[in-house]
């Protein structure tokens, strides 16, 4: 196969990272804008997306389509809940305090990572994808399952942007993220904010594991790169800013599908690390984040 159709694959395999990643990210990117909260435990909340999302098709019987729906149903809300719950007993006691959350997120990761160790064990699991059609391009068959997963993230990551900009309780968001204080004094309830953001965040991390579990394998260490490259992504893009998102994760995500192709992708997880380096030298807030 020459080189224009590998650069295609790579970069088709890059898109589907990008998804994926901007689902993710997006949701810590609401959380560390809205709650000014760093959730170390954020790429766990995504494992326990992909984990559950084998418990729940395991459990269900008929074809794996309905079996497939019921886990991207169930599975990021279940998650949320988890979030919300997480959110009310350990960072509404700590009264959010960045240092402290920090940490508290740090032992939220251990509980959650053993825990789903115990129940779920060491091994890795395939689930099965709802469909199995396949694109045939001249060069190679792909994947019709990977294109659903570019499909669905963006219309996720649209009805995101559809919420947070023409309805009530997306203003309420953005205004809690402007001034937390001044929010109060309108008769915003912040607490409530905060609990419905972190459960959200959540879920969009867990519903970006469910729709990587039939292309990867559920495993309860599996939330470790996602972690990092949803930092980079919201470093890269701007905090709060869903749009430089978007653009970050397709950078981040389109280059490691190039570079990881033609090189390793020790060297992509590399040129990322330097380009967040970067951009906190010379743009401190972002390519889309508002001065402070």
């Amino acid at each position: 196969m020459a080189f224009g159709p590998f650069l295609l694959l790579a970069l088709m395999e890059g898109l589907v990272t990008a998804a994926v990643l901007a689902l993710a990210a997006a949701g810590l990117s609401l959380v560390f804008g809205v709650m000014r909260v760093v959730n170390v435990a954020h790429g766990e909340f995504y494992m326990l997306g992909a984990v559950l999302a084998w418990a729940v098709t395991t459990m269900i019987p008929g074809p794996p389509a309905l079996a497939f729906l019921a886990a991207v149903i169930i599975a990021p809300l279940l998650v949320a809940a988890l979030a919300a719950a997480a959110d009310g007993l350990i960072l509404k006691r700590l009264n959010y305090d960045p240092e402290a959350t920090i940490v508290a997120t740090i032992g939220l990761l251990y509980i959650l990572q053993q825990a789903a160790l115990s129940l779920y064990g060491p091994n890795a699991n395939p689930v099965t994808a709802p469909f199995e059609w396949r694109i045939q391009l001249p060069w190679f068959g792909y994947s019709g399952y990977k294109l659903f997963v570019v499909f669905a993230a963006g219309m996720v990551l649209l009805a995101l942007w559809l919420f947070m900009n023409r309805t009530k309780a997306g203003l309420v968001m953005r205004a809690t993220q402007v001034d937390r204080t001044t929010a109060q004094a309108f008769g915003i309830n912040v607490d409530r904010v905060y609990m419905g953001t972190f459960a959200l965040g959540a879920g969009l991390a867990a519903l970006a594991g469910v729709l990587v579990v039939p292309i990867q394998q559920a495993q309860y260490l599996m939330g470790h790169d996602p972690l990092l490259l949803s930092f980079i992504v919201v470093i890269i893009g701007g905090l709060g800013s869903l749009r430089g998102t978007l653009i970050a994760a397709l950078v981040i995500g389109l280059s490691d599908g190039v570079i990881s192709m033609f090189f390793t992708p020790t060297l992509a997880k590399i040129l990322a690390t330097l380009l967040v380096a970067m951009v906190l030298v010379f743009r401190p807030q972002g390519l889309f984040g508002a001065k402070a």
